[in-house]
C-alpha cells in the first residue's frame, strides 16, 4: 500500500502541482473500491440525503446518520483520507455545538477531517476546530445547505463583486486554518484566480480545471443517479443499466423456475 493520504500530503501534491482525485462514499463497499484504485480523499457526503435516503435536498440529514455513514466509509479504507460532511445545524447553532460534533466525527466514526460550508461567517467556527486538532475543510461557491437562500442551485459568483467576496471568503477560511477549501459551481475564471491565489489546494466541483483537485458525487459519475446529470459531471458508467438487467434477469429465472438449479442446491450427505 503506498502512503496513507494526510492535510499535508495534499499540501505537498498542490506544492508539486499533482492533481488531487476525490469522490464521495457513503458505504464500506463503494468506499473499499474507491480506496484500492486509488483515490487520494473520500467525503462522506451529506450528498447523502439525496442519493441514499431520496430526500430533496441535503438539509435533513442528521449528526446520526452521518456518523453512520462516516464509520462504514473509513472501516473501508486504508490509503485514502475521509473527510465527513458537517450537517445542517450541527455548527451553524455555536462554536460549542460544532466543536462537540467535529469531535465525534472523529472519536465514533474515524473520519480524520470534517467539511463545514460558508465563508467569512464560518471562518471562526474553523478556527476554534483547528485550535482543537480538528482539520477542516472548507466549501464555498455554491453551498447546499444554503439553497433556500439561493433559490436554487444557480451559478454563483458571476459577477466581479461576488468573485471578490468569494476570494476574500477563501483567503479568510485559510487563514483560519482550512487545510483545503471545495469550490462549487462558480465560473473557471474565479476557481483558477482563487487557485492561484491560496496555498491551500481548492477541489472543484464544477469549477472548472484550474483547481487543484476535483470531487463528484460518485452517484453520478457512475450512473446510479438518474433523475439528472448536472453539466459538470462526466458519466464514466451506467450502472443503473445495468443493475435493472441483473435484477430482471434474477426475477425472470425465479419466475421461470430456473434459479436456483441443483448444482446451486445442497443434497443431503
Amino acid at each position: 500500500m503506498s502512503e496513507k493520504i494526510t492535510t499535508r500530503t495534499l499540501l505537498k501534491m498542490k506544492q508539486k502541482g499533482e492533481k488531487i482525485a476525490s469522490l464521495t462514499a457513503y458505504d464500506f463497499l463503494t468506499a473499499r473500491l474507491l480506496d484500492e484504485c486509488g483515490i487520494d480523499l473520500i467525503l462522506v457526503g451529506d450528498s447523502a440525503a439525496m442519493v441514499f435516503a431520496g430526500h430533496e435536498n441535503t438539509l435533513p440529514i442528521t449528526m446520526d446518520n452521518m456518523l453512520y455513514h462516516a464509520a462504514a466509509v473509513k472501516r473501508g479504507v486504508k490509503r485514502a483520507m475521509v473527510v465527513a460532511d458537517m450537517p445542517f445545524l450541527s455548527y451553524q447553532t455555536s462554536i460549542a455545538d460544532a466543536a462537540y460534533n467535529a469531535g465525534r466525527f472523529l472519536k465514533e466514526s474515524g473520519a480524520e477531517a470534517v467539511k463545514i460550508e460558508g465563508g467569512r461567517v464560518a471562518a471562526p467556527i474553523v478556527k476554534n476546530l483547528v485550535e482543537r486538532g480538528i482539520p477542516v475543510m472548507g466549501h464555498l461557491g455554491l453551498t447546499p445547505q444554503s439553497i433556500h437562500k439561493f433559490g436554487g442551485y444557480q451559478l454563483q459568483a458571476k459577477d466581479k463583486e461576488s468573485a471578490e467576496r468569494l476570494l476574500a471568503a477563501a483567503k479568510a477560511l485559510e487563514n483560519a486554518g482550512c487545510f483545503a477549501i471545495v469550490l462549487e459551481k462558480i465560473p473557471h475564471q474565479v476557481a483558477q484566480k482563487v487557485s492561484q491565489e491560496l496555498t491551500i489546494p481548492t477541489i472543484g466541483i464544477g469549477a472548472g480545471p484550474h483547481c487543484d483537485g476535483q470531487i463528484l458525487v460518485v452517484d453520478d459519475m457512475d450512473g446510479r443517479f438518474e433523475d439528472f446529470v448536472p453539466k459538470f459531471v462526466r458519466q464514466y458508467a451506467h450502472i443503473a443499466k445495468d443493475m435493472r438487467q441483473a435484477f430482471k434477469g434474477y426475477i425472470g429465472d425465479v419466475k421461470g423456475k430456473s434459479f436456483p438449479n441443483m448444482e446451486e442446491s445442497f443434497s443431503e450427505e
